[in-house]
């Protein structure tokens, strides 16, 4: 991402044919005769196979409204047929007939109490020894206490109305959770952050291809028009997941579920994508995609598909810890650019449960990766774009970010390296969309907001003040593009690139394509509330967030 996100050269093989993908039957319509033939078809299939596992879903699916029907009515028939056969009975009872007077008797005495009932003598706490249990007795509800966690500063922006509560480290992406997110995190940026989320949100719903994908080329700009279809995809689907989006979603359900078939439809069987990039970043950034998507839905398809684009990136880590463009392992080139793509993707794998193996193993080579890329030096010390080896060149301004992220990510942000990252970073990065600090600023800037955030402290505020206000001010507003739910005119926005990046400041294609510079600076944007801060316990977090953090797993979904 650092050199550019080429287009695959003129001599690449053309992409194979897609075959036809039994993944996607999860979305598809089926008659009732197409039902029974796939689902026969498929029980006969390997057990390993996806349609073996669509048929399964498929009999398990039906089988809870037959048993709802079927086992009831059984019942009822049984009772009935018992009932049939039981020899009737002749049954005598005595029955005594009271006299007005004699019937308030027996009624005084019903209601007579022999002792009156004496209250409890009241419990002395300060007698009571610490570690005595305290008998029940809740207080009444306060008409002060306010009625929802979420501040009402940001209730007109909470509008995600889906089945799934995400816990774990995506607590914060609930609606309830993510206002008291801006609103703890922001700092007094919050409301207009979210404000600004929503017009990315909604330009990208706009601009979305009819196919269901995103290409460098939409909602215009220099790029050109059909390039790196799986990267673009990947990153806007992630914008709407971290926004705690999903199919279910009212707005952007709609559009998240074509991006999610078009993916699964241009996965090739080896776990590859078509229409990727030269460099092949399109695998990393589409698996990251897949693995969130799956995380936030338990879609088994989703599973299945992420669980192949992830096994090219273990079995991909060079010798020297690390990837190289390609996942290619030939050599010993690690780039550190193309591996921040990677590892992110390594923690979202980790994050969805997926069971590859050596996955845990990966996480923990890549880091001892990040240690070997790291330069000390100056005030603190960076990480170098590519090392050959051991051998590496001076520390990158750009590219320190990524370091100091993937290393607090996979659970070293308390490592030497990440502290002399971050003090690199906060003596010299800079968020100034007029005159920007270095070449590639949003990517540098994506991966600095992120670091700072998870660091916490004075690092945090004083970034805060600087990226938000300049990301909020510099989105290009179309006023009235695009309807919501309720049938109103609402405005969209986007973010033209903020300076030429790549190498010389020449720049990529990338750095021209509107998607990948307006999902970038949304995705910072949503950091209040995209994952829940390293830095921070659980018993330190916002009650709201504390309520979803799963204390023994990464994460839980409860589907309701």
């Amino acid at each position: 991402m650092n050199d550019e996100i080429q287009n695959p050269s003129e001599g690449a093989p053309a992409p194979e044919e897609l075959p036809h993908h039994d993944l996607m039957d999860l979305f598809q319509e089926l008659s009732w005769h197409e039902m029974v033939r796939k689902v026969w078809h498929g029980l006969r299939a390997p057990k390993d196979s996806g349609e073996y596992k669509f048929a399964k879903l498929q009999i398990l699916r039906l089988w809870a409204p037959f048993s709802a029907i079927a086992v009831p009515l059984l019942a009822v028939i049984a009772l009935l047929v018992f009932s049939a056969l039981s020899p009737e009975r002749t049954r005598t009872y005595d029955v005594t007939i009271l006299e007005p007077e004699n019937l308030q008797e027996k009624l005084d005495e019903i209601l007579k109490v022999e002792e009156p009932l004496e209250p409890p003598e009241p419990t002395d706490v300060s007698e009571m020894p610490d570690d005595a249990p305290l008998q029940d007795s809740p207080a009444p509800p306060s008409r002060e206490e306010p009625f929802s966690p979420q501040p009402a500063d940001f209730d007109s922006v909470a509008q995600v109305k889906s089945p799934v509560v995400m816990k774990g480290i995506y607590a914060s992406r609930n609606p309830g959770a993510r206002g008291s997110a801006l609103a703890g995190y922001g700092g007094g940026h919050g409301k207009a952050a979210e404000e600004t989320v929503y017009l990315a949100l909604r330009w990208l719903k706009k601009y979305q291809e009819a196919n269901g994908s995103w290409v460098t080329g939409s909602g215009g700009g220099e790029a050109s028009q059909g390039g790196a279809a799986p990267a673009m995809t990947g990153l806007a689907l992630l914008t709407y997941l971290a926004h705690g989006e999903t199919p279910a979603s009212e707005e952007f359900g709609p559009t998240i579920e074509r991006a999610i078939k078009w993916l699964i439809a241009n996965q090739r069987p080896d776990g590859r994508f078509n229409g990727s990039d030269g460099h092949e970043y399109s695998l990393p950034i589409a698996a990251y995609a897949l693995c969130e998507a799956y995380a936030l839905t338990k879609i088994p398809m989703l599973k299945d598909a992420a669980t192949k684009a992830i096994e090219i990136i273990i079995k991909g880590q060079n010798p020297g810890l690390l990837w190289n463009y390609n996942c290619k392992t030939a050599g010993d080139r690690n780039d550190i650019s193309y591996s921040g793509w990677c590892m992110q993707a390594l923690k979202a794998a980790s994050m969805a449960g997926l069971e590859n193996p050596g996955l845990k193993e990966c996480c923990a080579k890549a880091i001892e990766g990040c240690k070997l890329s790291y330069r000390a030096g100056g005030t603190g010390g960076g990480f170098t774009y590519a090392r050959v080896g051991k051998s590496a060149g001076a520390a990158s301004p750009t590219l320190t970010g990524v370091g100091v992220l993937c290393m607090q990510l996979l659970g070293a942000g308390r490592s030497a390296e990440a502290r002399g990252g971050l003090a690199y970073l906060d003596a010299n990065a800079s968020c100034n969309w007029e005159t920007p600090w270095t070449a590639n600023p949003i990517y540098a800037w994506y991966y600095v907001t992120q670091a700072k955030f998870h660091a916490g402290g004075g690092s945090w505020k004083a970034w805060n003040n600087q990226f938000a206000p300049a990301l909020t001010k510099s989105i290009i507003v179309i006023p009235k593009a695009i309807q919501d739910p309720k049938g109103k005119w609402v405005d969209i926005g986007y973010w033209k690139p903020a300076a030429p990046g790549g190498k010389d400041g020449k720049g990529g294609e990338h750095c021209k394509s509107y998607v990948y510079n307006t999902t970038l600076c949304a995705l910072m944007l949503q950091v209040y509330y995209r994952y829940l801060p390293t830095y921070k316990p659980p018993e330190e977090l916002p009650a709201e967030t504390a309520a979803f953090q799963d204390k023994d797993k990464d994460i839980e979904i409860e589907i309701k």
